[in-house]
């Protein structure tokens, strides 16, 4: 049976809002345009689901404009959610600033997400199936009430259910006590290269790879992303390989690491090999970087197009029925 991959984390609201450059501190910029999109773990959700994977929002979310907007989105992409809307507050947002270069930089504010209880947690766990993908994001284990329940939901998963963590940028602030039993758990750990350098010292992604492969349980994986250099894949026993990307015009990142965890994911649960989900990870994350917009990612025929005469697209499209 194909797993489903369960986002165990947040889907909030982006307000995105292009700029020719970052401000000074205290000073002004006018932007060129904006959006208001759902962002956080939805780019991932989407990703996965685009590629033919059953996904499910694990999270909560509020009653308000912000939650409303976040719920249309998850059943236009066929996403199903696990615990019903929280009727005392709305949905968190994020202002994600994305200048010419199409880098961007955020400034995110919680909201109903932000409040997991332990009988969420409960229900959370009691509706899981055995070959579930579970994803999990620092940004989840950061927040003081979500953290340790977070924490715990992951280390008590069955042999079976795969956790794929994610530390996110600040993952420097979460409490070991809290980290120290996911990264035990982990069977994937997906980390962009500032990421994987905070958690391990290490300027090179390789070398960080290795280093955190170690921080891992026997038998886990790691994937270290490095925007259009591809990524450094350390599959389960084996040292770490550079796995080439797929260079591009980018004219918004935003998203982009989502797009290539979710697409990971995906594959893995198509039963894929790792190599060849980390292959089309990176194709996932520069298609998505070439759209302006965070949930960006191509579906299956949008892949198999941009990989053309790739061998990889013959691979692929065996698995693929219809």
């Amino acid at each position: 049976m194909t797993g489903r991959v369960v986002l165990a984390g947040n889907v909030i609201a982006d307000l995105v809002i292009e700029v020719p450059a970052l401000p000074e501190r205290g000073g002004d910029v006018i932007g060129t345009r904006t959006e208001t999109t759902p962002g956080g773990g939805f780019n991932m959700l989407t990703a996965a689901r685009r590629l033919g994977t059953e996904a499910v929002y694990a999270g909560l979310h509020g009653t308000g404009p912000y939650g409303d907007l976040v719920r249309a989105a998850l059943a236009a992409e066929r996403v199903a959610t696990l615990l019903p809307a929280r009727t005392d507050r709305d949905t968190g947002f994020t202002v994600a600033l994305v200048d010419s270069g199409g880098e961007r930089t955020f400034v995110t504010s919680f909201g109903a997400e932000a409040t997991l209880t332990p009988a969420d947690a409960d229900a959370i766990a009691a509706q899981l199936r055995p070959e579930d993908l579970v994803q999990l994001s620092g940004y989840g284990l950061v927040l003081p009430g979500n953290g340790p329940l977070l924490s715990r939901l992951a280390a008590a998963l069955p042999a079976g259910t795969t956790l794929c963590f994610d530390p996110g940028p600040l993952v420097a602030d979460i409490p070991e006590s809290v980290l120290a039993p996911v990264l035990a758990r982990t069977d994937w750990l997906s980390a962009n290269a500032r990421e994987a350098r905070i958690m391990t010292g290490h300027e090179d992604p390789r070398t960080a790879a290795a280093a955190l492969g170690e921080r891992l349980a026997p038998g886990a994986g790691v994937l270290v992303r490095a925007d259009k250099d591809g990524c450094r894949l350390a599959a389960p026993g084996q040292t770490p390989v550079h796995v080439p990307g797929f260079p591009v015009a980018a004219v918004d990142s935003n998203g982009a690491g989502d797009a290539h965890v979710g697409a990971f994911l995906a594959l893995l649960g198509q039963g894929h090999d790792p190599l060849t989900a980390a292959r089309a990870a990176n194709a996932a994350a520069a298609y998505a970087v070439m759209r302006r917009g965070p949930a960006t990612a191509p579906d299956r025929r949008e892949l198999a197009a941009f990989l053309a005469d790739d061998p990889l697209a013959a691979k692929l499209a065996g698995s693929w029925p219809g």
